[in-house]
């Protein structure tokens, strides 16, 4: 549904970069000055899910919004699609960039990445914000999952068989999500166009499903994690339709310090649907690590 959401405006400075990060170029979109916050979209996103984020914390903070492996700009790896090289992607990132320390934010497909970081390097990761996602078999998810997981994960996860038969109808299938995820509002019509370019293409859509065919992996992953250790970093989880709380439920018995929101009336893609409401959650979230 192009078009039918009111236009959204980037940060004045913001500035594209491609940065060599482990084995690939990163595409990444770089605004503002201060605390590097570095945010990680999904699927069928590009760093301009983050558009008005970006321009919302750019006055106070370095934000840093890449298009992950495979996606948007980035390069379109032959693998390294698993959480756990994502996770190493940002992790090189912030390094190459100069960066100590970041509040890291991620949703859906990089809801993953952005939790191993944490449980990997609470050094590094100052603050994590989740959202909208699983995170492999953590208990917690059951009633989500109760009717099974949602319909293109199975056909995404079949190699090959997806790209083939969405080659030329791309921009149908990222119209469906893109209406879906923003319970029929729509996003800004450059936006849209963006992400239909993004994915368009047997190559591009190749990448796209291999986080899916990737999902085990990425599960043994984030298992491995909490059997050994628990998540210290001070973490938001953020809902809204249709992952709802499942997320915090998972999160609740591996994380020290943990606070969850649901957001009213809102589609699986909260930057885009109701960043009015994201906004002042990151900014206070954020703002209780800048005064402590």
């Amino acid at each position: 549904m192009p078009g039918t959401a009111p236009s959204h405006h980037s940060a004045p400075d913001l500035v594209l970069r491609r940065v060599p990060v482990n084995g690939i170029e990163v595409n990444v979109a770089i605004a503002g000055d201060g605390p590097a916050v570095l945010l990680l979209h999904g699927f069928p996103h590009t760093w301009r899910l983050w558009t008005d984020v970006i321009a919302g914390l750019s006055g106070r903070y370095r934000v840093i919004a890449p298009d992950l492996r495979g996606f948007g700009a980035s390069t379109r790896a032959p693998d390294g699609y698993d959480a756990g090289t994502l996770a190493t992607d940002a992790e090189h990132l912030l390094d190459a960039l100069g960066e100590p320390t970041a509040a890291v934010v991620g949703i859906d497909a990089g809801t993953p990445p952005a939790f191993l970081l944490g449980m990997r390097r609470p050094d590094l990761v100052r603050r994590l914000v989740l959202m909208e996602s699983l995170l492999g078999r953590l208990p917690g998810a059951e009633a989500f999952l109760a009717g099974g997981a949602p319909w293109w994960f199975g056909f995404h996860s079949v190699p090959g068989l997806a790209e083939t038969v969405l080659a030329g109808h791309e921009a149908e299938y990222i119209d469906w999500f893109l209406g879906s995820g923003t319970r029929g509002r729509g996003v800004p019509s450059a936006i849209r166009d963006a992400f239909v370019n993004a994915y368009t293409g047997s190559d591009a859509l190749r990448c796209a499903f291999s986080y899916y065919r990737a999902l085990p992996t990425s599960a043994r992953q984030i298992q491995d994690a909490v059997d050994s250790h628990r998540l210290t970093v001070p973490t938001m989880a953020i809902g809204a339709h249709p992952v709802g709380n499942a997320l915090e439920r998972q999160l609740r018995p591996v994380s020290d310090d943990l606070v969850g929101h649901l957001i009213d009336d809102c589609g699986h893609i909260i930057p885009l649907d109701r960043p009015d409401a994201l906004l002042p959650l990151l900014t206070s979230f954020l703002a209780a690590d800048r005064h402590a």
